[in-house]
């Protein structure tokens, strides 16, 4: 038994390929679904809705773009006048050190992957309350809680995620307004196929598929679950970078480091 109604309205960014796909094709099975989905390529979005056994409305732009966060909301009131459910999917990576990439490569990251879904919030808030119980499931990463070289910008563009997410778990509570999180690990989207963990017997537990990753962000929505790792056993190494930081610290440094990356972000402003 779940908390969305039947009917209900759901918005997922970055749906157009990997995680974001998948969860719209989650989504799809349960009773009542009607789905929004947003990214940059229009293609891909018109190809999986033709794909869906569901109403779906689609938008196709830029979520860094000023005027995004409008028109989605004008979008979701004139197709639908309610919303149930929002997935802040859509995210990049840009892989560079702080002294090769600097400031810019922060301010891109920072741009789609906690600017983008905090301004979306903002302006599909109020309807969310409205139509209380609903959810909002930002997806972050693992690597917003354990960071290594190159992948700095990401790290804090996923840790602020976190951050802002649980102080809004906290103050729409009373609204009804139920705010989750989804930390996925390595996930094999476009991209980042895992090959080399693949391979191996002794990482492939490691991986997580997109359809793994849709099944968290659902359940997370649907049964009211405040944090989710995906898979599950990632959980040990946010607790052990609190418990142990000196020792993570010294892994990640290792040949091991390249075990503990997450790679389940994908290709700029618009889908993961």
């Amino acid at each position: 038994m779940t908390s969305l109604p039947n009917p209900f309205i759901a918005l997922i960014t970055g749906a157009a390929r990997g995680i974001g796909e998948a969860t719209a094709r989650r989504l799809a099975r349960e009773p009542g679904c009607r789905l929004v989905l947003v990214d940059r390529d229009e293609a891909l979005l018109r190809k999986l809705i033709g794909e869906l056994t569901v109403p779906a409305t689609l938008l196709a732009l830029d979520l860094t773009e000023a005027g995004a966060p409008r028109r989605i909301r004008e979008h979701v009131m004139a197709e639908h006048g309610r919303l149930d459910l929002l997935i802040n999917n859509a995210g990049a990576r840009w892989t560079a050190s702080f002294f090769d990439g600097g400031w810019e490569n922060v301010r891109r990251t920072m741009a789609i992957n906690f600017d983008a879904p905090v301004r979306l919030t903002e302006a599909l808030l109020p309807i969310l309350r409205n139509c209380a119980p609903s959810a909002v499931v930002n997806v972050s990463s693992l690597g917003g809680r354990v960071a290594r070289p190159g992948t700095g910008g990401y790290a804090a563009s996923k840790a602020a995620l976190i951050g802002w997410s649980d102080a809004l778990y906290l103050e729409e509570l009373k609204s009804r307004v139920h705010v989750a999180l989804v930390l996925p690990g390595y996930v094999v989207t476009p991209g980042f196929p895992q090959h080399e963990l693949l391979a191996h017997r002794a990482t492939r537990w490691t991986v997580a598929s997109p359809d793994e990753a849709a099944e968290a962000i659902f359940k997370a929505a649907a049964n009211r679950v405040a944090e989710r790792y995906v898979p599950r056993a990632y959980a040990l190494a946010a607790v052990a970078r609190v418990i142990a930081p000196s020792l993570v610290r010294h892994f990640l440094s290792s040949k091991g480091a390249a075990l503990t990356t997450p790679q389940s972000a994908t290709d700029g402003p618009g889908g993961t």
